[in-house]
């Protein structure tokens, strides 16, 4: 072992010595330093989320046109796509070389906003888009969709971006053809089964952030799964009385794709207040709707921490994923009760 050692220390001597001093040495130093600098920079500016959009100027091409039914939805959508690929830094979540392999936080915002725009791009091709379901489902739809649903971490052959680009040139095309009146095979339909089936899938992505952002401080859950029906089963035994907890690793984690879904989901709830006026007003849901969009509005404030606190459920520390579970849940409430008045005759 000592013969290891000797050998060792002598490798590292005569390595170091060769360099020390030397103009090679400083050159080298140098450079690492000025590119650390430069990925710190970079990073800091490319984990700045991106701002809200108006909706309005998204679904009209001419400042003076009124939009057309469904261009407020689909407008929404679009340029959600295009943020996720323009924003500082453009997609970062494929990235295997600094600064963007160290940037997990906007990575996972980048994922909260995939789901969303993934779950709209579906219901824009099997329901929005069609008035009945044995109608034809809408060519470039069809095709979007599936782009849209590509491995969100591949490198090349192909990379992500490349198969997201072509989603969204197909989403523009789409939309450029709702906004023509020239074109008649493109439509929206505005109504409220529609509109039900999508916020149920809304409801379902809340209530499962809002589960793994109460963990953050560990609970006690009993299984609900199988409700209060003794037919109803599970196909493996599972215990009915559990701990669950986010690991510290994932807190941060949770939260950021919890900022990033809230923020798809303020913009594309917009839209549908523009395309489902109508729709709402007569169901007395619009005010429902706006409650909804301020609940998730609330989940962009400001973060003042240098990082993402933990703390207990009345410690001295905030826990900034209570405060986010709490808004979410409160937002996925409003939404449940809007169903119930959209189910309504």
């Amino acid at each position: 072992m000592d013969t290891v050692k000797k050998m060792w220390f002598r490798f590292w001597d005569g390595t170091t010595g060769l360099f020390a001093g030397s103009k090679i040495a400083k050159a080298i130093s140098s450079l690492v330093i000025v590119y650390l600098l430069v990925c710190v920079g970079l990073g800091v500016y490319w984990s700045i989320e991106p701002s809200e959009f108006s909706v309005r100027d998204a679904s009209v091409t001419d400042a003076s046109a009124q939009p057309v039914v469904g261009a407020g939805t689909m407008g929404a959508l679009v340029k959600i796509t295009e943020t996720l690929l323009e924003k500082p830094g453009g997609y970062l979540t494929n990235d295997k070389t600094p600064p963007g392999l160290w940037l997990d936080n906007i990575e996972h915002w980048e994922f909260g906003v995939l789901v969303q725009a993934r779950d709209m791009a579906r219901a824009m091709r099997k329901d929005f888009s069609r008035s009945q379901s044995q109608s034809t489902e809408d060519v470039d739809l069809a095709k979007a969709e599936p782009l849209l649903n590509f491995n969100n971490n591949s490198w090349l052959f192909p990379s992500t971006e490349s198969e997201y680009r072509k989603s969204l040139s197909l989403q523009k095309s789409y939309f450029n053809r709702l906004l023509d009146p020239q074109q008649t095979d493109a439509q929206f339909y505005a109504r409220a089964d529609n509109l039900n089936d999508w916020l149920g899938d809304v409801s379902t992505r809340l209530g499962s952030l809002s589960q793994r952002l109460s963990a953050s401080v560990g609970q006690k859950r009993l299984d609900t799964d199988a409700g209060f029906e003794s037919s109803t089963g599970d196909s493996t035994q599972k215990a009915d009385d559990t701990e669950i907890k986010t690991s510290w690793l994932e807190i941060d984690d949770v939260f950021y794709e919890a900022r990033g879904t809230s923020w798809a989901l303020i913009h594309l709830l917009k839209g549908i207040e523009q395309d489902f006026g109508p729709t709402l007003d007569k169901k007395n849901a619009r005010v429902s709707l706006l409650q909804i969009i301020r609940e998730l509005e609330a989940t962009q404030a400001t973060i003042w921490s240098p990082m993402i606190l933990n703390g207990t459920e009345f410690g001295f520390l905030a826990n900034h994923s209570l405060v986010m579970a709490s808004y979410i849940s409160r937002a996925n409430a409003a939404i449940i009760d809007l169903r119930e008045l959209l189910s309504q005759g």
